[in-house]
């Protein structure tokens, strides 16, 4: 089973070497407070998975699925916040919005609260979606240029039918708790900063008090220091508001500070998760250990060694068999073509998860993948 006790608080400054890459900055305290009881799941996922049709010709007729999500498990606990990291095209993002059911998911099963999502619709959809809220990547193409905030903010309340003078002082309120004066209500998306519309954007998600938010990539399009800002701000809410977040994003530095627990996504699937400080300490799937060793050294004059992986990465619409990183692997053997490996405990303990035939094994720098077929 893929559910994994959260994160007692990481002591401050803490640090330690990684195996292979030896990585040994660990994220400092991002002040998320005492971590969530372990068993009281707010969301829960299985084999959840999101294919998309391919479609060619005059007929568009489908001639294969791009297999974005493939077989998902996940739990996540209230008040924690697990981060979701991975390259580009690894279906971070898709994933987010179907668990949020924004996207149909194609198979598997999904509950929040206690409550199975995929069997909802109309009435009881709307209701459940004032406790699930999404923090879009592009904070200019979710804003809607001809509606000033006052209106991007209180469209969630209009929509569940708040009285218009409740709603009015519930948008000044979330304003306020994001950090943007009352004034800045009657102006357009346009006439902010990029920082500023993030904040919009927290502030739309927050105006009907949810338990889960979908962070998606919310500070990659910013610049260093108004991503701290932001950051920071996500740590307050969380506390204030007793939140829970799903922290979608491909800096393992950010996402180290913000997060509890840590899940690593490759090619639709989750190759490892854990809590934030034993991944960074000792991450077992070569993929994490690649992704790790591409982080700056935060320490003047220590380096570490880079492991750099060779190849493209394969095509979602027909992944490789068994493993699907092996193509890219440096230490591939004949069974990974052979048997997907599950994501499963290995010496670490139960809280530390990876789906590796050969979890924990030292990666020799400037070794070049297996030739697996």
């Amino acid at each position: 089973m893929l559910a994994v006790r959260a994160r007692s608080p990481r002591a401050a400054g803490a640090s330690g070497g990684g195996v292979t890459t030896e990585v040994s900055a660990i994220p400092e305290d991002g002040g998320q407070g005492p971590g969530p009881e372990p068993a009281d799941v707010l969301l829960s996922a299985r084999g959840v998975k999101k294919y998309f049709p391919v479609r060619t010709g005059i007929l568009k007729r489908t001639v294969g699925q791009l297999q974005a999500v493939d077989g998902v498990d996940l739990d996540i606990f209230r008040g924690e916040t697990v981060g979701l990291v991975g390259e580009s095209g690894c279906g971070k993002s898709t994933l987010g919005r179907t668990l949020l059911r924004l996207l149909e998911p194609t198979a598997g099963e999904i509950e929040f609260d206690g409550v199975d999502v995929r069997r909802l619709g109309g009435r009881d959809l709307k209701a459940m979606r004032r406790h699930m809220q999404i923090v879009f990547q592009d904070s200019v193409g979710s804003l809607d240029p001809r509606m000033t905030v006052r209106d991007l903010v209180g469209e969630g309340l209009r929509i569940h039918r708040l009285e218009r003078k409740h709603r009015d002082v519930a948008v000044l309120d979330v304003l306020e708790r994001v950090g943007l004066s009352a004034e800045a209500a009657g102006r357009y998306p346009h006439q902010f900063s990029g920082g500023q519309r993030q904040r919009i954007g927290l502030a739309r998600a927050l105006v009907l008090r949810p338990k889960f938010i979908v962070a998606d990539e919310p500070v990659s399009a910013l610049d260093v220091s108004i991503q701290s800002q932001v950051l920071n701000l996500l740590v307050e809410l969380k506390q204030e508001f007793d939140l829970t977040y799903l922290f979608v994003a491909h800096d393992l530095a950010v996402v180290g500070y913000i997060s509890d627990r840590v899940a690593v996504m490759y090619l639709g699937k989750v190759v490892e998760l854990a809590t934030s400080e034993e991944l960074f300490r000792r991450p077992l799937h070569p993929y994490t250990m690649a992704l790790l060793s591409a982080n700056p050294e935060p320490v003047p004059g220590r380096k570490h060694q880079r492991v750099v992986l060779t190849g493209d990465v394969p095509s979602p619409i027909d992944p490789p068999s068994g493993c699907r990183f092996r193509t890219r692997c440096p230490i591939a053997q004949p069974i990974c073509a052979e048997v997907e490996p599950l994501l499963v405990p290995h010496d670490e303990g139960p809280d530390h998860v990876a789906a590796c035939h050969f979890a924990g094994t030292p990666i020799q720098v400037g070794a070049q993948h297996a030739d697996v077929a």
